[in-house]
Protein backbone atom coordinates (compact mmCIF):
# COMPACT_ATOMS: atom_id res chain seq x y z
CA UNK A 1 0.00 0.00 0.00
CA UNK A 2 2.84 2.34 0.83
CA UNK A 3 4.51 1.75 -2.52
CA UNK A 4 1.25 2.35 -4.34
CA UNK A 5 0.70 5.56 -2.35
CA UNK A 6 4.07 7.03 -3.39
CA UNK A 7 3.52 5.91 -6.93
CA UNK A 8 0.19 7.72 -7.04
CA UNK A 9 1.81 10.91 -5.75
CA UNK A 10 4.53 10.67 -8.39
CA UNK A 11 1.95 10.12 -11.13
CA UNK A 12 -0.09 13.10 -9.93
CA UNK A 13 2.98 15.35 -9.93
CA UNK A 14 3.91 14.19 -13.44
CA UNK A 15 0.43 15.04 -14.70
CA UNK A 16 0.54 18.51 -13.08
CA UNK A 17 3.95 19.28 -14.58
CA UNK A 18 2.85 18.04 -17.99
CA UNK A 19 -0.33 20.09 -18.16
CA UNK A 20 0.63 23.20 -16.18
CA UNK A 21 2.53 25.71 -18.32
CA UNK A 22 4.14 28.92 -17.18
CA UNK A 23 5.83 31.86 -18.83
CA UNK A 24 8.26 34.41 -17.42
CA UNK A 25 7.88 38.19 -17.34
CA UNK A 26 9.86 41.17 -16.07
CA UNK A 27 7.91 42.80 -13.25
CA UNK A 28 8.37 46.32 -11.88
CA UNK A 29 7.49 45.47 -8.29
CA UNK A 30 7.64 49.06 -7.02
CA UNK A 31 9.49 52.33 -7.70
CA UNK A 32 13.24 52.26 -7.24
CA UNK A 33 16.60 51.01 -8.42
CA UNK A 34 17.51 47.99 -10.52
CA UNK A 35 16.73 45.48 -7.78
CA UNK A 36 12.99 46.16 -8.02
CA UNK A 37 12.99 44.44 -11.45
CA UNK A 38 12.10 40.81 -10.84
CA UNK A 39 11.55 37.81 -13.09
CA UNK A 40 8.26 36.15 -12.15
CA UNK A 41 6.40 33.15 -13.52
CA UNK A 42 2.70 33.27 -14.36
CA UNK A 43 0.41 30.82 -16.18
CA UNK A 44 0.56 30.87 -19.96
CA UNK A 45 -1.68 33.49 -21.55
CA UNK A 46 -4.78 32.66 -23.56
CA UNK A 47 -6.09 34.90 -26.34
CA UNK A 48 -9.60 36.26 -26.14
CA UNK A 49 -11.96 36.02 -29.10
CA UNK A 50 -10.34 38.91 -31.02
CA UNK A 51 -6.77 38.49 -29.78
CA UNK A 52 -3.51 36.95 -30.96
CA UNK A 53 -0.98 35.23 -28.70
CA UNK A 54 2.68 35.89 -29.54
CA UNK A 55 5.58 33.81 -28.27
CA UNK A 56 8.10 36.62 -27.80
CA UNK A 57 11.59 36.27 -29.29
CA UNK A 58 12.76 39.84 -28.65
CA UNK A 59 11.44 42.86 -26.75
CA UNK A 60 12.52 46.49 -27.05
CA UNK A 61 13.82 48.51 -24.11
CA UNK A 62 13.07 52.23 -24.16
CA UNK A 63 13.85 55.21 -21.96
CA UNK A 64 10.20 55.31 -20.92
CA UNK A 65 10.72 51.90 -19.30
CA UNK A 66 13.54 53.35 -17.22
CA UNK A 67 11.44 56.32 -16.14
CA UNK A 68 8.62 53.94 -15.25
CA UNK A 69 10.93 51.91 -13.03
CA UNK A 70 11.75 55.08 -11.08
CA UNK A 71 8.13 56.19 -10.85
CA UNK A 72 8.75 59.16 -13.15
CA UNK A 73 6.59 58.12 -16.11
CA UNK A 74 3.02 59.32 -15.74
CA UNK A 75 1.59 56.94 -18.36
CA UNK A 76 2.93 53.78 -16.75
CA UNK A 77 0.42 51.37 -15.17
CA UNK A 78 0.21 50.98 -11.41
CA UNK A 79 2.88 48.80 -9.77
CA UNK A 80 3.42 45.91 -9.89
CA UNK A 81 3.39 45.98 -13.68
CA UNK A 82 5.07 44.62 -16.80
CA UNK A 83 6.43 47.25 -19.18
CA UNK A 84 7.28 46.89 -22.88
CA UNK A 85 5.87 48.57 -25.97
CA UNK A 86 7.26 46.44 -28.79
CA UNK A 87 8.01 42.81 -29.52
CA UNK A 88 8.83 40.41 -32.29
CA UNK A 89 8.05 36.73 -32.20
CA UNK A 90 5.97 33.86 -33.52
CA UNK A 91 2.19 33.62 -33.29
CA UNK A 92 1.40 30.68 -31.02
CA UNK A 93 -2.40 30.86 -30.91
CA UNK A 94 -5.37 33.01 -31.93
CA UNK A 95 -8.83 33.63 -30.58
CA UNK A 96 -11.93 32.13 -32.18
CA UNK A 97 -12.60 35.34 -34.09
CA UNK A 98 -9.17 35.47 -35.77
CA UNK A 99 -8.09 33.59 -38.90
CA UNK A 100 -6.02 30.57 -37.83
CA UNK A 101 -3.69 31.11 -40.80
CA UNK A 102 -1.83 33.56 -38.57
CA UNK A 103 -0.58 30.72 -36.35
CA UNK A 104 3.13 30.12 -36.92
CA UNK A 105 3.78 33.45 -38.65
CA UNK A 106 6.74 35.60 -37.60
CA UNK A 107 5.49 39.06 -36.64
CA UNK A 108 6.39 42.40 -35.10
CA UNK A 109 3.90 44.07 -32.78
CA UNK A 110 3.38 47.26 -30.82
CA UNK A 111 2.08 46.60 -27.32
CA UNK A 112 0.42 48.74 -24.71
CA UNK A 113 2.64 47.44 -21.89
CA UNK A 114 3.22 43.76 -21.18
CA UNK A 115 5.82 43.31 -23.92
CA UNK A 116 8.73 42.40 -21.65
CA UNK A 117 7.54 38.85 -21.20
CA UNK A 118 7.80 35.50 -22.93
CA UNK A 119 4.22 35.87 -24.17
CA UNK A 120 1.92 38.75 -24.99
CA UNK A 121 -1.61 39.03 -26.37
CA UNK A 122 -2.53 41.79 -28.86
CA UNK A 123 -5.23 42.79 -31.30
CA UNK A 124 -4.75 42.00 -34.97
CA UNK A 125 -4.41 45.72 -35.73
CA UNK A 126 -1.22 45.79 -33.62
CA UNK A 127 0.74 43.21 -35.64
CA UNK A 128 2.61 43.15 -38.94
CA UNK A 129 4.51 40.33 -40.59
CA UNK A 130 8.21 40.47 -39.82
CA UNK A 131 10.41 41.26 -42.85
CA UNK A 132 12.46 38.20 -43.78
CA UNK A 133 15.71 40.15 -43.95
CA UNK A 134 15.47 41.28 -40.33
CA UNK A 135 16.35 39.18 -37.30
CA UNK A 136 13.86 39.07 -34.44
CA UNK A 137 16.14 41.47 -32.53
CA UNK A 138 16.27 43.96 -35.42
CA UNK A 139 12.51 43.74 -35.96
CA UNK A 140 11.84 44.61 -32.31
CA UNK A 141 13.44 48.03 -32.87
CA UNK A 142 10.77 49.13 -35.34
CA UNK A 143 7.49 49.90 -33.53
CA UNK A 144 8.59 52.57 -31.03
CA UNK A 145 11.69 54.16 -32.56
CA UNK A 146 10.74 54.18 -36.20
CA UNK A 147 7.07 55.04 -35.70
CA UNK A 148 8.00 57.98 -33.46
CA UNK A 149 10.70 59.08 -35.91
CA UNK A 150 8.22 58.89 -38.80
CA UNK A 151 5.70 61.09 -37.01
CA UNK A 152 8.43 63.56 -35.97
CA UNK A 153 10.05 63.95 -39.38
CA UNK A 154 7.39 63.12 -41.95
CA UNK A 155 3.88 63.41 -40.52
CA UNK A 156 4.28 66.49 -38.30
CA UNK A 157 7.78 67.72 -39.09
CA UNK A 158 7.17 67.89 -42.84
CA UNK A 159 10.91 67.54 -43.57
CA UNK A 160 11.84 68.17 -47.21
CA UNK A 161 14.83 67.36 -49.39
CA UNK A 162 16.04 70.97 -49.49
CA UNK A 163 15.89 71.39 -45.69
CA UNK A 164 18.08 70.54 -42.72
CA UNK A 165 17.41 68.80 -39.41
CA UNK A 166 19.14 68.72 -36.02
CA UNK A 167 18.72 65.37 -34.26
CA UNK A 168 19.50 65.45 -30.55
CA UNK A 169 20.96 62.22 -29.12
CA UNK A 170 21.70 61.05 -32.63
CA UNK A 171 23.53 57.95 -31.41
CA UNK A 172 20.56 56.36 -29.63
CA UNK A 173 17.94 54.10 -31.13
CA UNK A 174 15.59 57.02 -31.83
CA UNK A 175 18.44 59.05 -33.31
CA UNK A 176 19.44 56.34 -35.76
CA UNK A 177 15.83 55.82 -36.79
CA UNK A 178 15.51 59.52 -37.58
CA UNK A 179 18.80 59.47 -39.45
CA UNK A 180 17.60 56.65 -41.74
CA UNK A 181 14.44 58.58 -42.58
CA UNK A 182 16.15 61.98 -43.00
CA UNK A 183 18.76 60.46 -45.33
CA UNK A 184 16.00 58.89 -47.43
CA UNK A 185 14.27 62.25 -47.71
CA UNK A 186 17.58 63.82 -48.75
CA UNK A 187 17.78 66.46 -46.01
CA UNK A 188 21.05 67.77 -44.56
CA UNK A 189 21.59 66.18 -41.15
CA UNK A 190 23.15 67.53 -37.96
CA UNK A 191 23.29 65.43 -34.82
CA UNK A 192 24.46 65.81 -31.24
CA UNK A 193 26.27 62.93 -29.53
CA UNK A 194 29.40 62.17 -27.52
CA UNK A 195 32.65 62.28 -29.49
CA UNK A 196 33.13 58.51 -29.28
CA UNK A 197 30.05 57.92 -31.44
CA UNK A 198 31.00 60.32 -34.25
CA UNK A 199 32.84 57.85 -36.50
CA UNK A 200 29.95 55.41 -36.35
CA UNK A 201 27.41 58.16 -37.09
CA UNK A 202 29.45 59.48 -40.02
CA UNK A 203 29.58 55.97 -41.46
CA UNK A 204 25.78 55.80 -41.09
CA UNK A 205 25.48 58.98 -43.15
CA UNK A 206 25.25 61.82 -40.60
CA UNK A 207 26.53 64.94 -42.35
CA UNK A 208 27.58 66.96 -39.29
CA UNK A 209 28.21 65.27 -35.90
CA UNK A 210 28.31 67.73 -32.98
CA UNK A 211 30.02 66.92 -29.67
CA UNK A 212 27.57 68.19 -27.08
CA UNK A 213 29.68 67.16 -24.08
CA UNK A 214 32.83 69.14 -24.82
CA UNK A 215 31.33 71.95 -26.90
CA UNK A 216 28.28 74.19 -26.90
CA UNK A 217 26.11 72.48 -29.48
CA UNK A 218 24.15 75.65 -30.27
CA UNK A 219 27.26 77.70 -31.10
CA UNK A 220 28.68 74.89 -33.21
CA UNK A 221 25.41 74.46 -35.10
CA UNK A 222 25.17 78.17 -35.83
CA UNK A 223 28.77 78.19 -37.07
CA UNK A 224 28.06 75.27 -39.37
CA UNK A 225 24.92 76.94 -40.77
CA UNK A 226 26.33 80.49 -41.06
CA UNK A 227 23.98 81.61 -38.25
CA UNK A 228 20.89 80.53 -40.14
CA UNK A 229 19.89 77.51 -38.07
CA UNK A 230 17.88 74.55 -39.34
CA UNK A 231 14.33 73.90 -40.50
CA UNK A 232 13.64 71.10 -38.02
CA UNK A 233 14.93 70.25 -34.53
CA UNK A 234 13.84 67.06 -32.76
CA UNK A 235 14.35 67.30 -29.00
CA UNK A 236 13.79 64.57 -26.35
CA UNK A 237 15.56 66.55 -23.62
CA UNK A 238 12.95 68.98 -22.31
CA UNK A 239 13.22 71.84 -19.83
CA UNK A 240 15.51 74.72 -20.72
CA UNK A 241 16.93 72.71 -23.64
CA UNK A 242 13.74 73.41 -25.58
CA UNK A 243 14.57 77.12 -25.43
CA UNK A 244 17.93 76.53 -27.10
CA UNK A 245 16.41 74.23 -29.68
CA UNK A 246 13.77 76.83 -30.53
CA UNK A 247 16.50 79.47 -30.94
CA UNK A 248 18.22 77.17 -33.45
CA UNK A 249 15.27 77.32 -35.86
CA UNK A 250 15.55 79.04 -39.21
CA UNK A 251 12.53 80.90 -40.61
CA UNK A 252 9.73 78.38 -41.31
CA UNK A 253 11.50 76.08 -38.82
CA UNK A 254 9.71 73.57 -36.58
CA UNK A 255 10.58 72.23 -33.15
CA UNK A 256 9.44 68.67 -32.48
CA UNK A 257 9.39 67.72 -28.78
CA UNK A 258 9.05 64.07 -27.83
CA UNK A 259 10.37 63.60 -24.31
CA UNK A 260 11.78 65.17 -21.15
CA UNK A 261 14.76 62.94 -20.42
CA UNK A 262 16.43 65.66 -18.32
CA UNK A 263 13.69 65.15 -15.71
CA UNK A 264 15.13 61.74 -14.88
CA UNK A 265 17.03 61.38 -11.61
CA UNK A 266 19.08 58.50 -10.21
CA UNK A 267 16.41 57.59 -7.69
CA UNK A 268 12.73 58.03 -6.97
CA UNK A 269 11.03 59.77 -4.09
CA UNK A 270 11.35 63.48 -3.28
CA UNK A 271 14.50 63.90 -5.35
CA UNK A 272 12.70 62.68 -8.46
CA UNK A 273 9.75 64.99 -7.77
CA UNK A 274 12.06 67.96 -7.28
CA UNK A 275 13.96 67.18 -10.47
CA UNK A 276 10.71 66.98 -12.44
CA UNK A 277 9.47 70.31 -11.02
CA UNK A 278 12.78 71.96 -11.87
CA UNK A 279 12.52 70.69 -15.43
CA UNK A 280 8.94 71.90 -15.80
CA UNK A 281 9.82 75.35 -14.45
CA UNK A 282 12.58 75.61 -17.06
CA UNK A 283 10.24 74.87 -19.97
CA UNK A 284 9.53 77.73 -22.36
CA UNK A 285 6.11 79.17 -23.08
CA UNK A 286 5.31 79.50 -26.79
CA UNK A 287 2.94 82.42 -27.33
CA UNK A 288 1.08 82.58 -30.68
CA UNK A 289 2.24 86.12 -31.52
CA UNK A 290 6.01 85.38 -31.53
CA UNK A 291 5.30 82.21 -33.50
CA UNK A 292 3.47 84.28 -36.08
CA UNK A 293 6.19 86.91 -36.26
CA UNK A 294 9.04 84.40 -36.52
CA UNK A 295 7.27 82.03 -38.93
CA UNK A 296 8.06 79.08 -36.67
CA UNK A 297 6.12 76.10 -35.39
CA UNK A 298 6.21 73.93 -32.27
CA UNK A 299 4.67 70.48 -31.85
CA UNK A 300 4.82 67.46 -29.60
CA UNK A 301 4.77 63.71 -30.22
CA UNK A 302 3.74 61.03 -27.73
CA UNK A 303 3.24 57.66 -29.39
CA UNK A 304 1.61 56.30 -26.24
CA UNK A 305 -1.30 58.72 -26.71
CA UNK A 306 -2.13 57.52 -30.23
CA UNK A 307 -3.87 54.28 -29.32
CA UNK A 308 -7.18 55.73 -30.50
CA UNK A 309 -5.68 56.11 -34.02
CA UNK A 310 -4.85 52.49 -34.99
CA UNK A 311 -5.56 53.12 -38.68
CA UNK A 312 -2.96 55.87 -38.85
CA UNK A 313 -0.36 53.86 -36.96
CA UNK A 314 -0.95 50.88 -39.25
CA UNK A 315 -0.48 53.07 -42.34
CA UNK A 316 2.76 54.57 -40.99
CA UNK A 317 4.07 51.13 -40.08
CA UNK A 318 3.31 49.89 -43.59
CA UNK A 319 5.47 52.68 -45.04
CA UNK A 320 8.28 51.85 -42.61
CA UNK A 321 8.16 48.17 -43.57
CA UNK A 322 8.31 49.17 -47.21
CA UNK A 323 11.46 51.12 -46.33
CA UNK A 324 12.91 47.95 -44.81
CA UNK A 325 12.19 46.00 -47.99
CA UNK A 326 13.63 48.77 -50.16
CA UNK A 327 16.77 48.87 -48.03
CA UNK A 328 16.77 52.45 -46.73
CA UNK A 329 15.62 51.52 -43.23
CA UNK A 330 18.33 49.52 -41.46
CA UNK A 331 17.70 48.99 -37.74
CA UNK A 332 20.86 48.77 -35.65
CA UNK A 333 20.92 46.70 -32.46
CA UNK A 334 23.70 47.78 -30.14
CA UNK A 335 23.45 44.78 -27.84
CA UNK A 336 21.05 42.30 -26.32
CA UNK A 337 20.46 41.39 -22.68
CA UNK A 338 18.67 38.35 -21.32
CA UNK A 339 15.61 38.88 -19.15
CA UNK A 340 17.73 37.84 -16.17
CA UNK A 341 20.11 40.75 -16.85
CA UNK A 342 17.43 43.43 -17.28
CA UNK A 343 18.98 45.59 -14.52
CA UNK A 344 22.25 45.70 -16.46
CA UNK A 345 20.29 46.70 -19.57
CA UNK A 346 18.70 49.63 -17.73
CA UNK A 347 22.09 50.75 -16.44
CA UNK A 348 23.64 50.46 -19.91
CA UNK A 349 21.12 52.90 -21.36
CA UNK A 350 21.26 55.28 -18.40
CA UNK A 351 25.03 55.53 -18.79
CA UNK A 352 24.47 56.36 -22.49
CA UNK A 353 26.73 53.56 -23.66
CA UNK A 354 24.46 52.37 -26.44
CA UNK A 355 24.73 53.24 -30.10
CA UNK A 356 21.35 52.20 -31.40
CA UNK A 357 18.81 49.94 -29.75
CA UNK A 358 19.05 47.77 -26.66
CA UNK A 359 17.00 44.58 -26.87
CA UNK A 360 15.81 42.13 -24.23
CA UNK A 361 15.60 38.43 -25.13
CA UNK A 362 13.79 35.73 -23.12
Amino acid sequence: MTSFHYGSIALELTIKIQYSFFMRQIVNTTNGNYDILQIQEVPDLEPANDEILIQVKASGLNFADILARKGQYQDAPDKPCVMGYEVSGVIKDVGSGVNKDWIGKEVVAITRFGGQAEQVVVKQSQIHEKPDRLSFEEAATLPVNYLTAWVLLVVMGGLREDESVLIHNAGGGMGLAQLDIAKHIGATTFGTSSQQKHDFLSDRGLDHPIDYRNNDWYSELMNLTNDRGVELVTDPLGGKHWKQSYKALRSTGRLGMFGISTASSDSGGLKATFNLLKTVVGMPFYHPIPLLNKNNGVFGVNLGHLWHEPDKASLWMKEILEGVEEGWINPHVDTTFSFDDVGDAHRYIEERKNIGKVILVP
